[in-house]
């Protein structure tokens, strides 16, 4: 069999909206650019990933889950470096008056206009990232508040409650997933870079001297959970960071190769024990941990593990996506091509789809019995619309794992067909015997 994975971003593109995975925001207002709405199979999926993320952190012993708030208070940010350091580097090309990141656009040792390819353009000024808004009745420089560009603070203002509460001694970690917002100057490649975003973090505290140690732990469980989300290996790599942030001690990205390039998924980083001196300065409030066993006392240092969500959902379906050539197998087409999604059952936004060969009464109260059944524990898809060969290709295309036939058979001897999605075989399985079937089926796809 002929397979071709995706080589071009727009492909997928043109099917997420097609199948209903993501759409443009405001479209039939002309859309608004760089920001995106997860439909119908894109809002299931999304939520997937994410509690793959979530159960692969939070399941563990050491560490615990947060949710804090979007909106905090503004002298977290100015503790955290955001207020005054957070900025792109910011020019105007004197010919086209197009504006960019200078950073972005060195070509030969000089700015160049990337939409002119002038080199005649203004100073750079640097623009913060976070957008602003305001709390409360007045509109004035004391009400101004932020739209958190990180979920990273809310668990650093935390520490010490969660610390408390739970009763948690070092080593120890909290994790989050939440929306982060950033004034991307150049944002792009679909679902990639936006302006509105959700975050995987969790920062894992650990006592200084042990750092080291923790962080090549961190690399290791983190790059094992990419292999368990069933990306291809050879798809991932490592790029050490050889100039580091400020307060980081060491600093490693997670890597994928999109259509577009390798680009950043994770980014794990030492980041030392800068943010709670930080927030100890500030505050005034002591954030040092008492080892009781040993009597002493210190600032934690944090080992940082941050996943852009909607780019792991991106990586995944950038991944997943395949075109293959059939040759007739079971009926299903002489030379045909069909595109499929090959979702693992854990991350399909539809697991299963009861397919009733015919609109009769009969097929369709059977059908409906069976989907209710089964969507007591599954997500469940019912279609009875267009040819069984143009559902099967249907459901390809947006990766359900099984189908479940339901023919004029089904009512004599009780048994319904199951079309597995990868090799295109087919099993004849009683009704009653169906979920137990399935649930086996899926669980060793």
């Amino acid at each position: 069999m002929q397979v071709k994975y995706l080589e071009d971003l727009s492909t997928l593109v043109s099917l997420a909206k097609r199948r209903g995975f993501v759409f443009q925001s405001s479209e039939i207002y002309g859309g608004l650019n760089s920001c995106w709405d997860y439909g119908p199979l894109g809002a299931p999926f999304k939520f997937k990933v994410k509690m793959l993320w979530w159960k692969a952190m939070t399941r563990r012993n050491d560490i615990v889950g947060l949710d804090a708030a979007i909106l905090m208070h503004p002298m977290v940010w100015k503790a955290s470096g955001h207020v005054d350091g957070f900025s792109d580097p910011l020019v105007d090309c004197k010919k086209c008056k197009n504006r960019f990141r200078q950073d972005t656009a060195v070509v030969n040792g000089k700015v160049t206009c990337p939409k002119c390819e002038s080199t005649e353009v203004t100073e750079p000024r640097n623009f913060n990232l976070m957008f602003e808004t305001y709390m409360g009745p007045v509109k004035d420089e004391a009400a101004v508040v932020y739209l958190r560009p990180e979920t990273a603070q809310g668990i650093f203002v935390n520490f010490e409650n969660v610390a408390t509460s739970m009763r948690k001694k070092i080593p120890f970690g909290i994790a989050q997933i939440g929306k982060s917002f950033r004034n991307e100057i150049t944002p792009g490649n679909f679902t990639f870079r936006t302006r509105e975003f959700e975050q995987m973090e969790m920062q894992y505290f650990v006592k200084p001297g042990t750092d080291a140690d923790w962080f090549e732990t961190w690399r290791q469980t983190r790059w094992d959970f990419y292999k368990a989300c069933g990306i291809r290996e050879n798809k991932l790599r490592w790029h050490k960071h050889e100039k580091l942030a400020h307060y980081a001690r060491a600093a490693f990205d997670v890597e994928y190769e999109f259509p577009f390039g390798w680009s950043e998924l994770e980014g794990i980083h030492n980041r030392s024990d800068f943010d709670l001196s930080q927030h100890q300065k500030f505050s005034g409030k002591k954030l040092e941990y008492f080892d009781e066993a040993n009597k002493e006392k210190y600032i934690p240092y944090v080992i940082e593990t941050a996943v852009g969500c909607d780019r792991l959902a991106l990586a995944i379906l950038c991944d997943v996506y395949r075109e293959e050539k059939v040759g007739g197998a079971d009926g299903e087409g002489d030379g045909d091509t069909r595109i499929v999604m090959g979702f693992p059952p854990e991350l399909a936004p539809i697991e299963i789809a009861v397919l009733p060969l015919s609109k009769k009464p009969p097929l369709q109260e059977l059908g409906m019995k069976i989907r209710d059944e089964l969507a007591k524990d599954h997500d469940v898809d019912y279609d009875e619309t267009a040819s069984i060969g143009k559902r099967y290709r249907r459901q390809d295309e947006i990766g359900t794992p099984l189908c479940v036939t339901v023919d004029f058979e089904s009512l004599e001897d009780r048994k319904v067909t199951v079309r597995h999605r990868d090799k295109m075989t087919q099993d004849r399985v009683y009704i009653d015997q169906l979920k137990s079937y399935i649930q086996d089926k899926l669980k060793n796809f």
